[in-house]
């Protein structure tokens, strides 16, 4: 049986007197399609797309109108580095379940780094910050272990989970460790939203795949995701793909 979404769907609103908001990143294509409403799966919702397509600033949004902390972390992170991300967050409307997360973390592995920190620096007299992430600094861990430490140890049942391409930390071997601490959080109660660039975390079965591009939101199947058939090409015809890309 599947558990009800504790996010079932975000939209985006309508500025002051019914106006549309202009710039950046309202006007991106994948921002602006959000105002018919974007239905979220109760497992695992991936965005996919290129550099620039909004799925990064979409995921941040949903981060931060869901409480969390912008730069990474939960509804409990206090800490800001540079005030960088969009405001966003403030034009979205989330449909939420009747179901409440019973924790939460917004996971960037850009931003692990400043994370960690922030965790050090906590008081212990309420006893030791680090004891959900394993018990050892996130510091004196490979970025790959550091960000494994925080799924394996800092996540927990009935969460919702927010992950920033977490292939950017993770090895191929990692990669499919993710998937299956994602399935396992997943049968506990969970519900993920993670945008990637990578054919492996995306593999999900039965997940939602919104592919964002020029001309909005659209979701698509595993086998039709670009990620999944860029490699499947090049793998299948590496030497072709080599010769027209590095020919003169």
């Amino acid at each position: 049986m599947t558990a009800e979404a504790f996010v079932r769907s975000v939209q985006l609103l309508s500025g002051e007197n019914g106006q549309r908001q202009v710039g950046y990143p309202w006007e991106l294509p994948a921002i602006e399609a959000l105002r018919s409403g974007l239905e979220l799966h109760p497992k695992v919702t991936y965005l996919i797309g290129e550099n620039g397509s909004g799925k990064s600033t979409l995921l941040e949004a949903l981060a931060v109108a869901a409480g969390m902390n912008a730069e990474g972390g939960s509804s409990n992170f206090a800490f800001s580095t540079r005030d960088s991300h969009s405001l966003l967050w403030r034009s979205i409307r989330l449909v939420r379940g009747a179901r409440r997360p019973r924790t939460d973390f917004f996971l960037r592995a850009e931003s692990l780094f400043t994370a960690a920190t922030y965790l050090e620096r906590l008081p212990r007299e309420g006893g030791d910050p680090l004891a959900s992430y394993g018990g050892d600094s996130l510091h004196e861990q490979s970025h790959g272990e550091s960000f494994l430490a925080v799924m394996l140890s800092r996540f927990g049942r009935d969460g919702l989970y927010l992950l920033d391409e977490p292939e950017a930390a993770l090895s191929t071997q990692n990669c499919l460790t993710c998937l299956r601490r994602i399935h396992e959080l997943v049968l506990d109660g969970s519900q993920f939203i993670i945008a990637t660039h990578s054919p492996i975390v995306l593999a999900y079965p039965q997940a939602t795949i919104y592919n964002c591009d020029e001309h909005g939101l659209e979701q698509v199947a595993y086998e039709d995701a670009d990620p999944v058939r860029l490699m499947q090409s090049f793998l299948g015809a590496r030497e072709r793909f080599l010769d027209r890309l590095l020919s003169d």
